[in-house]
């Protein structure tokens, strides 16, 4: 049915949250979202009251679906979203980005960007970001959707090429691709099984400049050097020369009696209770206060030395590609709070600009790419001057070397010179005032 753009129609569903350590989801509330054709103007939410009485609940949205509010006065409260927003943060998080739309759309023969946005929602699967899942009633099974394992990439590359060129995907490779491809993410992609644990496999896109595979999975190797936390990581090259990098999903934990625990996470938009519209106005800064505000009992000073780290690192090697929806945070049950997630989507930007920025602001001159601005910030991380100052030339030392830990990690000469204007030097960009 194709819907006029004056109608506005409702779509109900019961939210599941996988609860921390557990394979199964349980029941948290009834969402609503109401759309004006295609688009979302309005949603409500209540949680359960069974829900609510579980003495492990946790909220579904950290800002604005919190428990405290929802039990203050023993009765059903109906959310809606922060002003400004026609979708809860959390609820957002959980259907796919751009990626995952066109696989969506192909699977389903729409034009782009052309379906409501509960479609994107529902046909995201059982393989989603975090631990939500919508259901038609609260004793709704899940979905089921078994993972290709990583031997079948070559057809899941083939697949991906597809759907970049706007041609249908066929059938017999359909059932491989769709199931873990509706993932979220600028870039094609797809959920794998490898060694009996879940990862994202990240291809080739059309038109790329450069290995981007390949420069992504050598540049968090650098990253981990610098001491950042960092997933799993693996390469594999086809046998026609394609790359694919494999990175481990940290929102999925493999368990002992086999399947795999569900981690509940949000984007940094989510927990700063923004549009995507909005995120050149967010600090760095501004995800250390979520971290004083929500942050596991015993990790805020840790994860916020982690955070200013990577923005230092993000400077040295021009990766402006830093929004809001890749920075992730995600529930720590035994600190009673949230983390950090693992980092990942670094790619390095080649570039000739001398002055460069990042997408969120870094210090005292805003979105400028220079340490001497990183350290302008250091207090607001709670990091003593002298300490950022070790840890800025920690990274630096590490980065400025990029080309010998490159090749270590297999990246040839030629594509290492294809990406050398995105590194820094970092006496050219304020190390030498640094004190």
């Amino acid at each position: 049915m194709i819907r006029t753009t004056s109608e506005i129609t409702d779509w109900t569903k019961t939210v599941f949250i996988c609860l921390d350590g557990e394979s199964g989801a349980v029941p948290a509330g009834l969402l609503t979202i109401y759309e004006q054709g295609i688009r979302p103007v309005r949603s409500t939410f209540v949680y359960g009251n069974r829900y609510r009485e579980r003495k492990n609940a946790i909220a579904v949205d950290p800002e604005s679906l919190t428990l405290v509010e929802a039990n203050r006065t023993g009765k059903p409260v109906t959310f809606e979203p922060p002003a400004g927003l026609a979708l809860f943060g959390a609820i957002r998080d959980s259907a796919p980005d751009s990626w995952g739309r066109r696989v969506i759309e192909n699977s389903l023969d729409a034009e782009p960007n052309s379906l409501p946005e509960t479609d994107y929602l529902a046909y995201a699967g059982p393989h989603r970001t975090g631990a939500l899942d919508f259901r038609n009633s609260p004793t709704a099974a899940a979905q089921t959707g078994k993972l290709p394992d990583a031997k079948d990439l070559k057809y899941l590359l083939d697949a991906s090429a597809m759907i970049q060129e706007g041609r249908p995907v066929p059938r017999n490779l359909d059932v491989y691709f769709t199931v873990g491809a509706t993932f979220g993410g600028a870039r094609p992609k797809a959920v794998v099984l490898d060694r009996a644990r879940q990862w994202v496999a990240k291809f080739p896109a059309l038109n790329d400049g450069f290995n981007v595979p390949l420069i992504e999975r050598a540049t968090l190797e650098l990253a981990r050097q610098c001491g950042l936390r960092v997933p799993d990581l693996a390469h594999v090259r086809l046998a026609d020369g394609r790359d694919v990098m494999l990175i481990e999903r940290f929102d999925r934990l493999p368990l002992a009696t086999g399947g795999f625990a569900r981690r509940h996470m949000v984007s940094a938009l989510t927990m700063l209770r923004l549009h995507e519209s909005d995120t050149a106005a967010a600090r760095y800064a501004d995800l250390a206060e979520v971290l004083n505000n929500h942050g596991a009992s015993g990790f805020v000073a840790l994860d916020k030395v982690e955070l200013f780290k990577r923005m230092v690192f993000n400077v040295l090697v021009s990766n402006d590609d830093d929004h809001l929806r890749n920075h992730a945070f995600v529930w720590d049950g035994a600190g009673n709070g949230w983390r950090l997630s693992d980092l990942y989507d670094v790619v390095p930007k080649p570039q000739v600009a001398t002055q460069r920025y990042l997408v969120l602001g870094v210090g005292q001159k805003g979105r400028l790419a220079t340490l001497e601005n990183a350290l302008s910030a250091a207090g607001q991380f709670g990091i003593l001057a002298g300490d950022a100052v070790a840890y800025i030339n920690e990274i630096a030392s590490v980065v400025r070397e990029w080309r010998t830990w490159f090749d270590e990690f297999g990246v040839p000469q030629s594509e290492c010179d294809k990406v050398a204007s995105a590194f820094r030097n970092p006496k050219d960009i304020g190390l030498a005032l640094i004190k």
